[in-house]
């Protein structure tokens, strides 16, 4: 076993750290160096001052969703009084109220529908780009392409062939929770495993399509599983074709406590620390060192803290939030405007650059 300073050695060297020797820097280095670390290889991505930012809108497709997650207060059953399926009326309200913002990419989720199929995804992607040719979609997420294969009875890679022909920009990173199958059964049986996760965004991949990853995590998981997860993640990045986009950003948040099943029945609450997302952010950047960008959650953890994670390895701020329904059920309330999210940026000493999806910069605000 190498010595704590060989590994952090190792670590700035981007060299990918084995299990083991990532928890040594988690156990035993200080935050300090763990912010130097993360914060050196963030400039061997980014030799600059820049820290991106996105407007974007988070619109759910539907809040009837089959998986049942533990952590989420956020989805019905077919039969609930107040479940509902966006329409369309209201899709073109939501997208004229962001493009006044300056945005024109849709983040949308939904949930694991036992009755829409492809056809309703592809139908919904066709009559947004009619309406709106130049609107990016960042859409769905592995679970919903899993349960789209298994309804329509096809590959995963076709359903999402499909749905790009449709109009589907880049897939979300959503569902990841921690990809270990031990944390899966418990928080989200009916959700996929971790293999067949994993296996969407590599088809993904292999198609061009831009992907993003995520961790939720200070529930009832270890800090080996953490690490498992984010080994995972480096694993499927380095197998993507050459020249392709792959994993372009890593958002890690914290679990949102407030009035999940969880907390209610299990007595599970948050228990990450500011201190300990600093970390976090930290060990993210160090054990991905083949993902360009790692994201501060400010919506989980407050703006202070987001701050401090741009001095840590993270080099990218996320967006405005025009809209957020699921984590906010569970009780993440921070807020930003443009004005305010570009001030939180530069009072760290960056500058604020807005972004697509694909990580293109766009126009200044």
């Amino acid at each position: 076993m190498l010595t704590l300073n060989q590994i952090a050695e190792k670590a700035l060297a981007m060299e990918f750290l084995e299990l083991q020797e990532g928890l040594k820097l988690v156990d035993r280095y200080p935050l300090a160096g763990l912010m130097y670390i993360g914060h050196e290889l963030r400039k061997k991505h980014h030799p600059n001052t820049h820290v991106t930012w996105i407007i974007d809108r988070n619109v759910n497709i539907t809040n009837i969703c089959l998986s049942g997650c533990k952590f989420c207060n956020f989805y019905r059953t077919s039969a609930s009084s107040d479940a509902y399926i966006t329409s369309l009326d209201d899709y073109i309200r939501k997208i004229e109220e962001m493009q006044k913002l300056g945005g024109n990419q849709l983040l949308l989720q939904g949930g694991m529908h036992p009755k829409l199929g492809i056809e309703f995804y592809i139908q919904l992607f066709r009559d947004l780009k009619q309406n709106y040719p130049d609107l990016r979609l960042h859409a769905l997420g592995p679970p919903e392409i899993v349960h789209l294969a298994q309804l329509e009875q096809m590959a995963c890679k076709e359903v999402l062939q499909q749905l790009v022909e449709a109009g589907l920009t880049s897939l979300p990173g959503a569902g990841a929770e921690i990809l270990v199958d031990r944390i899966r059964k418990e928080l989200s049986p009916a959700k996929c495993t971790t293999a067949e996760w994993l296996d969407v965004m590599r088809a993904a991949h292999q198609l061009d399509l831009t992907t993003s990853a995520t961790m939720m995590f200070g529930h009832i998981e270890t800090m080996e599983e953490r690490l498992e997860h984010l080994i995972a993640i480096r694993s499927v990045q380095s197998e993507k074709p050459s020249g392709h986009k792959g994993f372009l950003n890593f958002v890690p948040w914290p679990f949102q406590d407030e009035n999940t099943v969880l907390k209610e029945k299990s007595g599970i609450t948050n228990r990450v620390t500011p201190e300990e997302y600093i970390r976090m952010i930290a060990i993210c950047r160090i054990m991905l060192p083949n993902v360009p960008n790692i994201q501060a959650s400010w919506l989980t953890v407050g703006k202070d803290t987001a701050q401090l994670c741009l001095h840590a390895g993270a080099n990218d701020f996320g967006s405005i939030m025009i809209e957020e329904n699921v984590v906010s059920e569970a009780g993440a309330s921070c807020k930003f405007n443009a004005e305010g999210i570009q001030n939180a940026i530069r009072e760290t000493g960056f500058e604020p650059v807005l972004r697509d999806q694909s990580f293109v910069w766009t126009k200044e605000q």
